[in-house]
C-alpha cells in the first residue's frame, strides 16, 4: 500500500513554482557576485564574471578585481547555496524523523560537536599541520564523534526512538556548547576569540573553490536518497504504527536517515560553522505552500534554502560594510518574527496543537 502524505492536498501547483525558485536562484547568484563592499561596480562584475566563465581573457588593470569575483565572491556564493541547499534538505528530513516540526539539523547536537573541533584550531592550534584544512577536517572529525556518541547514547532495544533522539541531542548539544564556552573564555588572544564566535554563528569569509566540490557532492547525494525515500517519510509522519502497517520499518528508516542527516550537517558545518534557523524556516514555508507531501518538499526545499542562504551572506557582507556579520545573526534576525508568525497562525501541517 502506497503512503499517503501528511496532508490533504497541495496548495499551488508544483512545476511554475520550482521553475520560478529556479530562477530567483540565478538571479540571486548573479546579485551575490556582483554586489559587494569592495567598490566593484555590477557591470564590470559582470563582464569578468562571463569572461571567466567562457575563457575570455582580462587585462592585465582587471587583474585584482577579475580575483574578487572569480576566487573570492564566486566561491562563497556558490558555496552558501550548496551549504543552504543542504541544511533546508536535512530540516525537512529530521522534521519527519522525530515526527517534531520544531526540529531542525542542529537538534541532534552534530554542529555543537562540530564547534568543539573548530575553536580547537582557532583558540589552540590543534591540528595545525593540516594547514588551510585544518579547521574543515577538525570540525567535521569531531561532528562524526558527536553522531556516534548521540546514536550510542539514544539507541535502546526499540531502536532509535524521536524522544530519545531529541533528548540526547539536545542534552549532548549543551554539554558540547559548554566546552566551547570554556575555550573561548580561555582564549589568550581576543582575535581568535571573535574568530570562534563568527565561526560559532556561521560564516562563508573563508570559501574557497577546493571546499565546494566536498560540500556539493555531499549535499547532492544526501539530498538524493532522501527524495528516494520521501514516501517513506511520507509514511513515517504519520506515526511509527500507521509507517509499520504500510510497510515501512520505522527503526531501521529513523537510523538511515540519522545517517545521512548527520553526514550532510557534519560536512555543511565543518565549511560554514553553525549557521542557524534555515533548516528550520524553509521546510515550515515550503510546506505552507505545496502541502506536507515530501516528494514535493524536497523538490523546492533545497532551491528555497540555497536562495535565504545566499541572500543571507550578501546581507552580513553590505549592513556593516566593510565589518562583516555572521551568517547566522542575519538568518535570526530573518526566521524568528516569521517563525513565531508561523506558530501564531498555527499553519504548519505538523505543529498540531
Amino acid at each position: 500500500m502506497r503512503p499517503r502524505p501528511t496532508t490533504s492536498r497541495s496548495r499551488v501547483p508544483l512545476t511554475p513554482l520550482a521553475a520560478a525558485l529556479a530562477l530567483l536562484l540565478g538571479a540571486s547568484l548573479v546579485c551575490g557576485v556582483t554586489l559587494g563592499a569592495a567598490g566593484l561596480g555590477q557591470a564590470e562584475a559582470l563582464r569578468l564574471l562571463w569572461a571567466g566563465l567562457t575563457g575570455g581573457t582580462v587585462a592585465a588593470p582587471d587583474a585584482a578585481a577579475y580575483t574578487i569575483v572569480w576566487e573570492i565572491r564566486l566561491p562563497r556564493v556558490v558555496l552558501g547555496a550548496v551549504v543552504g541547499a543542504g541544511l533546508a534538505s536535512v530540516g525537512v528530513a529530521v522534521q519527519a524523523m522525530v515526527r517534531n516540526a520544531l526540529a531542525d539539523p542542529f537538534v541532534l547536537g552534530i554542529s555543537s560537536g562540530a564547534a568543539v573541533g573548530a575553536n580547537a584550531v582557532i583558540l589552540l592550534g590543534a591540528f595545525a599541520g593540516l594547514g588551510v584544512w585544518a579547521l574543515s577536517v577538525s570540525a567535521f572529525g569531531s561532528a562524526l564523534a558527536a553522531m556516534a556518541l548521540v546514536y550510542a547514547v539514544a539507541r535502546s532495544p526499540r531502536g532509535l526512538t524521536p524522544l530519545r533522539l531529541v533528548l540526547t541531542g539536545t542534552a549532548l548539544a549543551y554539554g558540547f556548547e559548554a566546552v566551547t564556552t570554556v575555550m573561548v573564555f580561555g582564549a589568550a588572544r581576543g582575535e581568535a576569540a571573535r574568530s570562534a564566535m563568527m565561526w560559532l554563528l556561521g560564516s562563508l569569509g573563508g570559501a574557497t573553490w577546493a571546499q565546494v566540490p566536498i560540500a556539493a557532492v555531499t549535499v547532492v547525494a544526501g539530498w538524493a536518497w532522501l527524495r528516494r525515500r520521501a514516501e517513506a517519510l511520507n509514511a513515517l509522519a504519520m506515526g511509527d504504527e500507521t509507517s509499520a502497517a504500510l510497510g515501512v520499518r520505522p527503526a531501521r528508516l529513523r537510523r538511515e536517515l540519522f545517517l545521512v542527516t548527520a553526514a550532510v550537517t557534519g560536512t555543511v558545518v565543518a565549511v560554514s560553522g553553525a549557521i542557524g534557523f534555515v533548516g528550520l524556516m524553509v521546510p515550515h514555508l515550503v510546506r505552507m505552500t505545496v502541502g506536507a507531501d515530501h516528494r514535493r518538499v524536497l523538490v523546492l526545499a533545497p532551491v528555497a534554502g540555497a536562495v535565504l542562504l545566499v541572500w543571507a551572506d550578501l546581507l552580513s557582507r553590505l549592513l556593516l560594510a566593510p565589518a562583516e556579520l555572521p551568517v547566522g545573526v542575519i538568518t535570526a534576525v530573518v526566521g524568528v518574527p516569521v517563525f513565531l508568525l508561523l506558530m501564531r497562525r498555527g499553519a504548519h501541517p505538523l505543529a498540531g496543537s
